[in-house]
C-alpha cells in the first residue's frame, strides 16, 4: 500500500540508503562508511527495505551486495522520484555522494593485482614504518624559503611545526592562551616561529607584512567573517595569498552547542562574496576526498589572491 511506503520513506536514513544503492550495488560495510553509521543501524534499515521489496540482495563470494529493486513501477516509481528529488540540495546527501566516490575508488584499488592486493593496507603499513607527518613536510618543502607565513588560529602549533623548516618565518596567532602555551612547548627550540595572542578580527600583525596566510579549521568559529577577511587582506603583501581549509556547508546543528561552531560550513559562493568585499579574489576551490573513517562533514581547500585592484591600498 502507498501508505506503508510513505511510512517507510519518512525515515531520512532509508532514503539516503536508497539513493546510494540506486546508483551502485553496495555492501553493508560500504554503506556504513558512506553514511557514517554503525553497521547494526544500516542493517536494521536495510532489513525494513528488503521486507518491503524496495531493495534486493545479491551474493558476491562471501559478501552480499544491495541494490535498488529495478522493478519499481507505478505509484512506487512516482513516489520514489518525488522523494529523491526533494533531497537534491540536501547537504547530507551531497556529502554521501562524496564519500561514495571514496568507497568506490578504494574498491577499484582493491581489485588490482599486486599493489591492488596490498593497497588497502599500504597506508597503514607506511604509517607504522614512518609515521604520518612526512607528506605534509614534503609538500611544505616546495615553498619559497623566504616566505613569511601567518598561521591564523594556530592551536597547539602542529601546522607551524611543519611549516617552520620550509619558510623564513611563521607568525602563529591564536586567541586562546592555553593553546599558545601548548604550541610554545611543542615548538621549543624552533627559532623562526613567533607566537602571538590575538583574534582574527584584530590581528596582532603589521600591515602588508605577510606573504601567505593560512586559516585551517578556524573560520567556522569566527562570528564577524567580513572583519576577519578584511584583517587578513590588511596583513598580506601585494601578490600575497590566503589559504583556507574548512568544512563544506552542512546541517549538523548540534555542532553549535557541542563545539561552539558559529557557521555550519561554507559554500563556494559565500567564500567568494566575503573575499571580494575584502579585496581578495577566489583563485582555487577544491573539495577534499573524505577519509573513509572520518566522522565529520566534508572539507574543502580554497585559495584567495590579493585582488589586482587593491594591490596598492590594503
Amino acid at each position: 500500500m502507498i501508505l506503508d511506503d510513505l511510512t517507510l520513506l519518512s525515515e531520512p536514513i532509508r532514503v539516503r540508503v536508497l539513493r546510494l544503492v540506486e546508483r551502485e550495488e553496495l555492501g553493508v560495510g560500504e554503506l556504513s562508511s558512506v553514511l557514517q553509521l554503525p553497521q547494526s543501524t544500516v542493517s536494521r534499515h536495510l532489513k525494513a527495505l528488503m521486507v518491503a521489496d524496495w531493495v534486493v540482495r545479491r551474493s558476491a563470494g562471501t559478501s552480499s551486495l544491495i541494490r535498488l529493486d529495478e522493478g519499481l513501477g507505478g505509484a512506487r516509481a512516482k513516489l520514489w522520484a518525488l522523494v529523491k528529488s526533494d533531497l537534491e540540495d540536501d547537504p547530507a546527501a551531497a556529502q554521501d555522494a562524496q564519500r561514495l566516490e571514496t568507497v568506490l575508488a578504494q574498491r577499484r584499488v582493491d581489485t588490482r593485482t599486486f599493489f591492488g592486493r596490498v593497497a588497502d593496507r599500504w597506508d597503514e603499513v607506511r604509517d607504522t614504518l614512518f609515521g604520518g607527518d612526512f607528506t605534509a613536510a614534503s609538500v611544505a618543502a616546495l615553498l619559497d624559503r623566504r616566505l613569511v607565513v601567518a598561521d591564523l588560529g594556530c592551536g597547539t602549533g602542529a601546522t607551524a611545526q611543519q611549516l617552520a623548516p620550509a619558510v623564513g618565518q611563521v607568525i602563529a596567532v591564536d586567541h586562546e592562551t592555553v593553546m599558545l602555551e601548548a604550541a610554545r612547548a611543542r615548538l621549543e627550540g624552533v627559532d623562526n616561529v613567533d607566537l602571538r595572542l590575538g583574534d582574527l578580527t584584530r590581528l596582532p600583525i603589521e600591515d602588508a607584512s605577510v606573504d601567505r596566510a593560512l586559516a585551517m579549521l578556524v573560520l567556522h568559529h569566527v562570528e564577524a567573517l567580513d572583519a576577519a577577511f578584511r584583517e587578513i587582506r590588511r596583513i598580506l603583501r601585494p601578490g600575497g595569498s590566503l589559504v583556507v581549509l574548512d568544512m563544506t556547508a552542512h546541517d549538523r546543528e548540534s555542532y553549535r552547542h557541542t563545539m561552539g561552531h558559529v557557521h555550519l560550513g561554507f559554500s563556494r559562493a559565500m567564500l567568494a562574496g566575503l573575499a571580494e568585499q575584502a579585496g581578495l579574489s577566489l583563485a582555487y576551490h577544491h573539495l577534499l576526498t573524505p577519509a573513509p573513517q572520518a566522522q565529520g562533514p566534508g572539507l574543502f581547500i580554497a585559495a584567495f589572491d590579493v585582488a589586482q585592484s587593491s594591490q596598492s591600498s590594503p
